[in-house]
């Protein structure tokens, strides 16, 4: 296991991070994802430690809050040392049916925060992120209320997920003119199906110091080798079909990855999930890489791409193959670029 800066922070964390998702009984949106009992999740969370995991990510709104119980409860009956974990949630989506139970208002996120602490027995999260972009709510508001809650010790760090770039950019613009504390890191989805985030954020990221987290680093499982064309259950049900990772995949494009992913495996006497998992870890820009799991062989097969090194030749055939198409403005910098020409070296001013 190798361990990375989050983004500009001195917070060290493994490049893999167990995603909880799968975690706790859930009878709404995520039953098709979760129902993991809390010995198991105990379990999961036990060999992800072993593995040299020391990151494990949440959300409030996971299995309706039974997922954060579930991670409380697996740190506790493991006896974790706080300091040797860090732990991450989120809040945004509806946590009830009136109309302050959801949204990045200072009042939901000062009472969601109260509300995660207690459900995992714990005085504050590592990291706290907003889920998705707040149409309803002023940025200003959002980033006043992350920065209180971070400087009342309940979080240690602030983060986003699912926002555009220019969203991480104003963000960032006016926690700087406020004087407050910045957005440590961003939680996007990113995979060899959907390299998307290339054109716009991986650049804002480096702008203003950004760490990626990648959540669905295998396309909605799409890209663990399973699937055959034309297969069964190539649609997916659940969050996929409501408008998941593989809603605007081209799985002709895919197809032909996971084929030359299936001789890389081979080769490598790995599996084609540990493939797709190790060319996002070599990505320059990956902070780290969430996996979610159900069962312990599963979470095996992921752990295993932190082994697992990729000939350069492997990446560039891996990148070839996934290569976004040209879109505007981008399909215009080279040529751009090219007629503007190099500036020459400078002239030293005379002495005077």
């Amino acid at each position: 296991m190798r361990y990375n800066n989050l983004g500009n922070t001195g917070l060290i964390v493994s490049e893999i991070c167990l995603g909880a998702m799968t975690f706790g009984e859930s009878n709404g949106r995520f039953a098709n994802v979760a129902n993991l009992k809390q010995d198991e999740a105990t379990a999961l969370v036990k060999q992800a430690i072993d593995g040299g995991v020391n990151f494990i990510d949440t959300a409030n709104v996971y299995s309706e809050g039974n997922s954060e119980i579930q991670v409380g409860g697996a740190l506790k009956k493991l006896g974790v040392a706080r300091p040797d974990i860090v732990v991450a949630t989120k809040a945004y989506a509806r946590m009830g049916a009136g109309s302050t139970r959801a949204g990045n208002s200072r009042k939901h996120l000062l009472d969601e925060i109260d509300a995660s602490l207690k459900r995992m027995q714990l005085d504050h999260v590592d990291l706290y992120q907003v889920h998705g972009w707040d149409t309803q709510t002023p940025v200003e508001e959002t980033m006043r209320a992350l920065d209180d809650i971070a400087r009342s010790g309940r979080a240690r760090y602030i983060g986003v997920s699912n926002w555009a770039a220019w969203h991480v950019s104003k963000g960032q613009g006016i926690a700087r003119a406020q004087g407050t504390q910045t957005i440590a890191s961003i939680q996007s989805y990113y995979s060899l199906a959907g390299r998307d985030l290339e054109r716009e954020i991986v650049p804002m990221m480096a702008g203003e110091g950004v760490g990626l987290m990648v959540w669905s680093p295998l396309a909605g499982g799409l890209l663990s080798g399973k699937y055959q064309r034309e297969g069964k259950g190539i649609k997916g049900e659940g969050r996929i079909a409501a408008g998941g990772p593989r809603a605007s995949i081209d799985l002709d494009k895919t197809f032909k990855i996971i084929d030359a992913m299936t001789g890389m495996a081979k080769a490598h006497n790995t599996a084609v999930a540990s493939v797709a998992l190790a060319w996002v870890l070599q990505r320059p820009f990956v902070s780290t890489v969430i996996i979610g799991a159900k069962r312990p062989a599963q979470l095996k097969e992921n752990l295993a791409a932190s082994d697992l090194v990729l000939a350069p030749e492997e990446i560039a055939q891996l990148d070839a193959l996934s290569e976004l198409a040209p879109e505007y403005p981008g399909w215009m910098f080279p040529d751009q670029w090219e007629r503007r020409g190099k500036a020459s070296p400078r002239r030293p001013l005379p002495l005077k």
